[in-house]
């Protein structure tokens, strides 16, 4: 079982911005992707952005693009996600999820699902 952690959500007036972090506890020999996901209630999951701990390069759907940037410290075991710009439609619980032997674009494409998820952090927007 792979125990994953988010942290970093809260609130942020608009305009600000939010660094979002996941750490998992996937073996050091593991290749596996990772994705930034967010839900509002009532609503889709809505895929962010994904990326793998091999060096394969980030993918991000269209609607977050120039906002949200995904990065990666292996040795930490932690990926983050960078959040600017935050408007009036990002609040959301925010979940990161893990899936092994998947590609960043196979994951955010929703090919996959993954297969181990956090608990989700709250980012609320406000003035």
């Amino acid at each position: 079982q792979v125990q994953i952690e988010e942290s970093g959500g809260g609130l942020v007036q608009p305009g600000g911005s939010l660094t979002l972090s996941c750490t998992n506890s996937e073996a050091p020999t593991s290749v596996y992707a990772v994705g930034w996901f967010r839900q509002v209630p009532g609503k889709e999951r809505e895929i962010l952005a994904c990326i793998n701990n091999s060096g394969g390069a980030p993918y991000s759907p269209h609607s977050v693009k120039g906002r949200f940037t995904i990065s990666r410290d292996n040795s930490r075991k932690t990926v983050y996600l960078q959040t600017n710009n935050l408007e009036p439609d990002d609040p959301a619980v925010y979940h990161c999820g893990v899936v092994r032997l998947v590609t960043p674009q196979a994951l955010c494409l929703g090919r996959y699902a993954p297969d181990y998820w956090g608990q989700g952090i709250q980012v609320t927007v406000s003035s």
